[in-house]
């Protein structure tokens, strides 16, 4: 079905005599994914299908096919995120709950998976492994610049047993301060409400210079890279850097943090 939905795309495209980037324009996302869905390297999402019969007057073709596809794969609703995650540049993070998963030490996120109650002892400690592999890109040839910028209720919140909390805040303040590729930043308490009380957020730069947006809920993950949106996204993030403390002072206020916890 995959293969079939990028066909059709072609196929009408080629009828309306449009290009990839006319056609990326009307729908309103990048004229990379356009390329990617005709050359089945992503799953088009159920906004994309219904944008289409929109553009092309399809009754909604693409979306029947789209919710085909769907109900058809087998792979992970993460599989889109890890590939992107694996390949970008840059990443500007933001999380109001938890370390975020490039950051989390191996008990943290074990913690964290424990404590959800869904999971059985296998399923755990596979998501832990994968979690903890994911890492790797920070410490690769070329790694990415990730700018991780987290509430301070994330130092102050148990996760696991207090020195399961002091060695994670140990860590970001090692991570910090030896790796010149990673930066990370709090947002005080004293912020009082801001924009990223609305939830976490990660904007990534692929190799092409795009940028891509990952939100994530309880169960499941959304690749999005619809320019509006993006456009969006990068005005929420520019306000929550905005009430962050300096670096330096991050990495004091976490490493008192830590102390805390021992």
């Amino acid at each position: 079905m995959l293969d079939h939905f990028a066909e059709e795309l072609r196929l009408v495209r080629a009828t309306h005599g449009m290009t990839q980037a006319a056609l990326a324009e009307a729908l309103s996302y990048s004229g990379a994914l356009v390329a990617k869905v005709e050359t089945c390297e992503r799953r088009p999402s159920l906004d994309f299908a219904r944008r289409c019969d929109t553009v092309f007057t399809t009754d909604g073709r693409f979306e029947r096919i789209q919710k085909r596809i769907s109900r058809e794969t087998v792979v992970p609703w993460a599989r889109d995120w890890t590939a992107v995650e694996s390949e970008a540049v840059a990443f500007r993070w933001f999380e109001p709950l938890y370390v975020p998963g490039l950051l989390q030490t191996e008990e943290y996120a074990r913690a964290i998976l424990t404590g959800a109650g869904l999971f059985g002892v296998d399923e755990i400690e596979q998501q832990v492994a994968t979690r903890i592999e994911r890492q790797v890109v920070l410490t690769r040839d070329r790694p990415p610049l990730l700018t991780a910028v987290i509430d301070e209720y994330v130092l102050r919140r148990r996760v696991g047993q207090p020195e399961v909390m002091c060695a994670q805040l140990q860590h970001l303040v090692k991570l910090g301060t030896t790796l010149p590729r990673v930066r990370i930043q709090v947002v005080p308490l004293s912020a009082g409400a801001y924009p990223g009380l609305d939830g976490p957020l990660v904007i990534a730069t692929a190799p092409t210079g795009e940028d891509v947006v990952y939100l994530e809920g309880q169960r499941h993950g959304q690749v999005v890279d619809r320019t509006d949106y993006l456009r969006e996204v990068v005005e929420v993030w520019e306000s929550i850097r905005g009430e962050t403390l300096s670096q330096q002072q991050s990495i004091e206020l976490i490493a008192e943090v830590a102390e805390t916890w021992i």
